[in-house]
């Protein structure tokens, strides 16, 4: 889970401070070198380290203690908003040209994600509203065009290429006459990377910036490489020009250098984040939901954004009327599974409610339990999940044997399905009021 190593330190050094009833200027002291520490294991870059520490320490001594506030967590309130302001302070969205097409321009090294990142985003861009043209440019790795052309049909975008015998500049220049010949009002190109920076491939890419004139060149860089992303990112701004960053591998990424380094070093935004191999999982990179992570303090405005891109606002209100009747099935929680699964990790939607991700540190949530889960309901007959009063033991092994399971998981699963339909009946029922007034709606449960 992203930044999980370092958001564990963090909130053990917090912790500490928490329980204190007055700070003095040596305990803020103790606790900015245990931050020091964790930002240096993070691989953190070590200037932006020293001058976040000493920012940190000279609010936390020199400023009064908030009303309605503990010493202890107006440090943490200090941290937070030191994070945000490290990392961008806003988020930062793309810019589109006054005229048709918007020119963008993928760079980065061999290894980062480039191609699929470069199909991620077209697709964001398409479902909101664009038309997205995709140029192959790659003309040295091997599958690089193919791999592009694979990606875009799976999002239904177009390709445009010639092959891996033309230079990258013509392609570049035919795909963009090819784009307003058919009205494609986004072109994104797919560059070609190398192992290391070297002089022909900045060469390369600086002819096709000035054959292009794109609006954006966005750099994508592998967010596991840590410090190495940072020196990355750092040199193609200095020999190249950048606008932006792309952190790819995000999710695999538990200690947050990169993700913590960039701006500061290079003073270029990270426009979005890669959380998973899904060509869906690229997300506008918001510096404040993103310190609220690290800190523990959840992100609820993700998790809201991820529930409506999945789930059917008329069906929410549908189950949210089951709940308040005790007329959930298991066909409903069926359903309500798969959206969830559509959401992501469950072990990440978790982390993002605020007070989880300390109280989960220890437990192990495999999703594929999801998968036994679904694998008995599908074993059922449209009767049963409808009316799960039928299930008796002989079904319970006809259900057991065609899911691939126990009998032992089925009867676990369907006493703990009749102990939530209890439990959903109560909340609405309380939800309601003393007035009858109608109760909340439940976007998803599961």
């Amino acid at each position: 889970m992203a930044f999980e190593s370092l958001s564990d330190k963090f909130q053990n050094i917090f912790a500490g401070l928490k329980r204190k009833g007055r700070l003095t200027e040596q305990d803020v002291s103790a606790a900015m070198r245990e931050v020091k520490m964790a930002l240096l294991e993070a691989d953190v870059n070590f200037k932006v380290v020293k001058d976040f520490v000493n920012t940190v320490k000279t609010r936390a001594v020199g400023q009064d203690v908030m009303e309605g506030l503990n010493p202890g967590q107006f440090v943490v309130k200090i941290v937070h908003e030191e994070l945000i302001s490290l990392m961008g302070k806003e988020e930062s969205q793309l810019t589109f040209a006054k005229q048709a097409p918007t020119i963008y321009m993928m760079v980065g090294l061999q290894g980062a994600g480039k191609t699929t990142t470069t199909a991620k985003l077209a697709g964001k861009l398409k479902k909101s509203g664009k038309k997205p043209l995709l140029v192959a440019c790659d003309i040295y790795r091997p599958a690089a065009i193919k791999q592009l052309q694979v990606v875009g049909g799976q999002l239904e975008i177009p390709v445009f290429s010639m092959g891996d015998q033309n230079k990258a500049v013509d392609i570049a220049k035919a795909a963009i006459a090819h784009g307003i010949k058919n009205n494609n009002d986004v072109i994104i190109i797919d560059t070609a990377g190398r192992l290391h920076i070297d002089e022909d491939m900045m060469n390369e890419l600086a002819d096709v910036k000035a054959a292009t004139n794109p609006q954006e060149i966005l750099l994508v860089v592998d967010a596991m490489t840590g410090q190495d992303a940072v020196n990355v990112a750092e040199n193609f701004n200095e020999k190249l020009g950048i606008d932006g960053v792309i952190l790819t591998k995000l999710d695999g990424d538990t200690r947050g250098g990169a993700a913590l380094s960039v701006r500061a070093v290079t003073q270029k935004p990270i426009k979005y984040v890669g959380l998973g191999e899904k060509l869906t999982d690229l997300e506008v990179f918001y510096p404040e939901r993103m310190a609220s992570r690290i800190l523990g303090m959840g992100d609820v405005l993700s998790l809201i954004e991820k529930a409506q891109d999945v789930i059917d606002e008329k069906k929410a209100a549908e189950m949210e009327r089951k709940f308040r009747k005790a007329e959930f099935t298991f066909e409903d929680f069926l359903e309500q599974m798969q959206q969830i699964k559509k959401m992501g990790s469950l072990k990440d939607l978790l982390g993002m409610i605020p007070g989880m991700g300390a109280q989960m540190k220890n437990i192990e949530i495999d999703d594929r339990e999801l998968n036994k889960i679904e694998a008995i309901i599908l074993s059922m007959t449209l009767a049963e999940r409808g009316n799960p009063d039928l299930i008796n033991p002989s079904r319970k092994r006809r259900i057991a044997l065609g899911s691939g399971t126990d009998i032992q998981d089925v009867n676990k699963f369907i006493k703990q399905f009749e102990q939530s339909k209890k439990m959903m009946k109560q909340m609405s029922g309380m939800m309601k009021g003393k007035k009858g007034k109608k109760g909340m709606n439940f976007p998803f449960m599961g």
